[in-house]
């Protein structure tokens, strides 16, 4: 037997015991006894039940098992497993595979003369004319090949199974009890996965009895009451009870407002209200919730999800253990303050009466904030030193990184007065009409900015970015969700308090919310019913993953700043050395900095190109050679690897060009449509540059390093943006708005304006400025 589970478990055979003992206690350091706090936890558990209903495993036909749906179960389950862990199934399915198999053998039992006499239409009644089975036989014909396809399907990844079947006896005999626990805690030391029905071929109906009364009670009813006493009686971590249904709901699922909760609370119960139990099975979501809240007082963490349509990645129960919000978490703990899903909706309230302020009420609270940074400094110093001294002890912030978390007086003062400029330039901003068109007699149509709704802007190690962003909020007046690193959370909250304090000026205090819970950032960017644009300040890395994990939202942002300056054949020698040292040189982790440097092929062996190499060896820039650029060279620099590279530090990449077409292709070919530079005398050249070029800042004579709002005029920027809607470049006020059309008439209908209608359409533009009158 030994060498048959060493092959299974991928263990040698020899010293197998002490091995699969030593694999299974590695990297999962929680004890049982006391049920997880948060998700975050769920990566400590050990030892995890999955239980899967009986909607999960069958087919929405109720015609057999859902073998897709299994055997990526089966696989999460190994790969957990594999991990070290102790995975645990309680499984349905045994009746509806016997079903399937005992209606496939009364067919063929069927004669085949009469088979061979029947039409189509007369094969279906006979099919529809099968009796109704009998769920106990179905059990019985169904368990062996249920077990049959888990052996299978688990051998695909070296796991071995077995197979257990309990009865609610089992339970209530001590010495069946003990037995059970024995066996499985065998199981698990040597590595193999336990799956566990009840055995529906003898167990008798339920009955009602005082279920779920007592820590020491439980009634095995079905399988959400087997894996709850499973769970509890075998000291389990975590509880993954899949169903057809996301998770717990305040009013049955499909009903009007109905939410799903996030975290459950017991004393929350009173508050929901149960629905129809699922299509198959014999538990209801308050069978579940029972069970559940048993299992979480016994000590094991619970959490309700889908497993028939998973979301995040498709993969439910490593989405769970992974900490990633899915389905409903069970917890002792009563959630402090709002969820996120609260603060978005507080948020979108308080955002429309934001909107609805004059313009000067709003310029008021920005006012005020500014006033608010400077009374306040000492409070706002006193904190961020905290937060610079516990980025200093734990030694996991950069030195660039730190220097954006530090605040001293003079940035503050510097914020203070960038704020009053926005609340001076910001006074016609919302409600400002673009366009007036006279559609008809008595019909007036304008196009007026609105604010987008709420935002969520997600920043790194910035906390000055926090009064900045809530100021172009206010301004424009958007709802804000912020979300700040945690390296700065004291110097955030303290800043979040201030804005809140001049907000509360007209009340509105919730239009700008801090989500300071523990909540993933892939948690906040899958709210697509909450949030209306989503702008990351921080790394190229962070505004990848976020990009990449925003389902349904739209991300102002770039990944990437791969920056490039031309230098022409025809170029000032003075320019371009200047140009490239403040492209380079000035801030070489910005995204608006240069990363790669084009030359001219008529420049090279000249004082041009000499002076060049000289400046940049002058202030440590690292040089990595291109491809052509190496190629002229008997002892070259270490050659690039890919030309597509943002340093973010004192290094570029040097590349030879043969033309300033040479140039454009090779910047289309691997820039980022960020922020593109020529350098040369020649007018013409220049022109062909920027108007070829397909970039969101393209400059003659100037350093990549204009590309921002301040230096734009713009005031203070959320970001830049290389896409091509909405809004592209450094991005400011005006890209926190949009439109809306408002049309004004006298009971005009469509009809009026048909054939034998009485009116015509004139579509008049009207100057702005021009009140239409009638």
């Amino acid at each position: 037997m030994f060498p048959r589970l060493a092959l299974c478990s991928r263990l040698p055979s020899r010293s197998w015991q002490s091995t699969v003992r030593g694999y299974s206690q590695t990297k999962f350091p929680h004890s049982h006894g006391r049920a997880l706090v948060h998700r975050s936890e769920f990566r400590q558990a050990r030892r995890i039940v999955v239980k899967l209903g009986s909607a999960v495993v069958t087919r929405g036909d109720e015609g057999g098992l859902a073998l897709g749906r299994l055997a990526s179960i089966v696989e999460q389950v190994a790969v957990l497993q594999n991990q070290g862990r102790e995975m645990m199934i309680v499984t349905s399915g045994a009746v509806a595979f016997g079903k399937q198999r005992l209606r496939h053998e009364i067919l063929l039992s069927q004669s085949v003369r009469q088979a061979l006499h029947t039409g189509h239409n007369q094969l279906k009644e006979m099919v529809k004319a099968i009796p109704v089975l009998e769920a106990r036989a179905c059990a019985a014909a169904g368990q062996s090949g249920l077990m049959a396809l888990y052996e299978a399907m688990f051998t695909q990844y070296s796991t071995c199974t077995a197979q257990i079947l309990v009865t609610n006896l089992d339970f209530h005999d001590e010495q069946k009890r003990r037995n059970l626990s024995s066996t499985l805690h065998e199981l698990l030391r040597m590595n193999i996965v336990p799956i566990i029905n009840t055995n529906d071929a003898v167990i008798p109906p339920p009955v009602p009895n005082s279920d779920l009364q007592g820590v020491n009670v439980i009634s095995i009813k079905d399988n959400d009451s087997l894996a709850a006493r499973l769970a509890v009686e075998m000291k389990a971590d975590l509880l993954i009870a899949l169903s057809d249904v996301e998770g717990l709901y305040d009013s049955p699922p499909g009903t009007d407002n109905a939410k799903l909760i996030d975290i459950f609370y017991p004393g929350d119960q009173q508050s929901i209200t149960y629905g129809s139990k699922s299509r198959v099975g014999m538990g209801g979501m308050e069978a579940k919730v029972k069970a559940a809240l048993w299992a979480l007082q016994g000590g094991t963490s619970v959490v309700i999800a889908n497993g028939t349509h998973p979301k995040v990645t498709g993969h439910v129960i490593t989405d769970i253990v992974d900490g990633k919000k899915v389905g409903t978490f069970f917890s002792e703990v009563k959630p402090a303050g709002p969820t996120v899903e609260q603060q978005a909706e507080m948020a979108r309230s308080g955002g429309r009466v934001l909107a609805s302020l004059l313009p000067e009420e709003r310029g008021e609270i920005i006012f005020r904030l500014a006033e608010l940074l400077t009374e306040k400094k000492e409070d706002i110093l006193s904190a961020n030193k905290r937060d610079m001294d516990l980025a200093r002890a734990s030694g996991s912030l950069s030195l660039q990184l730190l220097n954006r978390l530090s605040l001293s007086t003079s940035k503050l003062n510097s914020l203070a007065i960038g704020l009053r400029q926005i609340a001076v330039s910001s006074r016609d901003s919302v409600g400002r009409v673009l366009r007036r068109t006279r559609v008809a007699n008595n019909l007036e149509l304008e196009q007026v900015t609105v604010p987008i709704g709420v935002l969520l802007v997600i920043f790194e190690s910035r906390p000055d970015c926090l009064p900045q962003v809530s100021a172009l909020a206010i301004a424009s007046g958007n709802a804000l969700l912020l979300k700040g690193g945690k390296e700065a959370a004291h110097t955030n909250k303290i800043l979040h308090q201030l804005t809140q304090e001049a907000l509360s000026i007209h009340g509105i205090q919730d239009a700008i919310q801090l989500v300071s819970t523990r909540e993933d950032v892939e948690d906040l960017c899958r709210l697509n019913k909450l949030i209306d644009l989503i702008i990351p300040r921080g790394s190229s890395e962070l505004v990848r993953n976020i990009q990449h994990a925003a389902k349904g939202i739209p991300v102002l942002g770039h990944s990437e700043g791969i920056c490039h300056v031309y230098i022409d054949s025809e170029a000032s020698i003075d320019k371009a050395i200047d140009i490239i040292k403040d492209s380079k040189c000035d801030y070489p982790s910005a995204c608006n900095a240069m990363e790669t440097l084009l030359i001219h092929r008529d420049l090279l062996r000249t004082p041009t190109f000499d002076q060049i190499i000289d400046m940049l060896r002058a202030e440590e820039v690292k040089i990595h050679a291109g491809p052509k650029f190496a190629s002229y060279l008997t002892f070259s620099p270490s050659e690039v690897k890919s030309l597509r590279t943002e340093y973010g530090d004192l290094e570029c990449c040097i590349e030879v060009v043969d033309s300033m077409q040479d140039a454009l292709d090779h910047i289309h070919k691997y820039g980022s449509s960020h922020t593109d530079v020529i350098v040369t005398e020649n007018e013409e050249t220049a022109e062909q540059f920027l108007q070829q070029l397909d970039s969101a800042c393209v400059f003659w004579n100037a350093s990549t390093r204009f590309a921002d709002g301040y230096r734009f005029g713009l005031g203070a920027e959320v970001g830049i943006s290389t896409a091509r809607i909405h809004a592209r470049g450094p991005v400011g006020l005006e890209g926190l708005l949009t439109t809306k059309w408002v049309l004004r008439g006298e009971g005009h209908t469509v009809a009026d304006f048909s054939e034998q209608g009485s009116m015509k359409y004139l579509h008049e533009n009207i100057p702005v400025s021009q009140r239409i009158l009638s």
